[in-house]
């Protein structure tokens, strides 16, 4: 003989709803949490602000025309003429080689051969 109350069965459902419906407002919820921890930074030692370096741009066109300093030279002629020039400019200045892309690869080296020859370590070519 089988009676209702000798073998329960335990009813799951309502316990899911409410733990699904805890869960999505949670989730709409969370992002919009901010977490703001009030920090106190150490005092700095006073230095000196760093001074920017100066800067010089070089481009050569498909043609092998190179532009520097609103002057025009050709690539044969830059290196002896940029040797003179870069006396006036500090050697450890960032220097940005402006090449275009259907100019060969071997011309832009030479270039920045040229640059690195005169003393120039930090040079380095612009891309977009």
């Amino acid at each position: 003989m089988f009676h209702w109350d000798d073998d329960p069965d335990l009813n799951i459902t309502p316990l899911v709803d409410v733990m699904l419906v805890l869960m999505a407002i949670l989730m709409i919820t969370a992002p919009t949490i901010n977490y703001q921890e009030q920090i106190d930074l150490p005092q700095g030692t006073r230095s000196k602000p760093v001074k920017k370096r100066a800067q010089l741009i070089i481009e050569i066109d498909k043609n092998k025309k190179i532009y520097f300093k609103g002057e025009t030279y050709t690539l044969r002629s830059f290196p002896d003429t940029f040797m003179l020039k870069a006396r006036q400019f500090d050697p450890q200045s960032d220097v940005f080689i402006r090449a275009d892309k259907a100019l060969d690869y071997g011309s832009v080296m030479q270039l920045l051969r040229s640059v690195k020859a005169v003393g120039f370590s930090r040079a380095s070519l612009i891309t977009e």
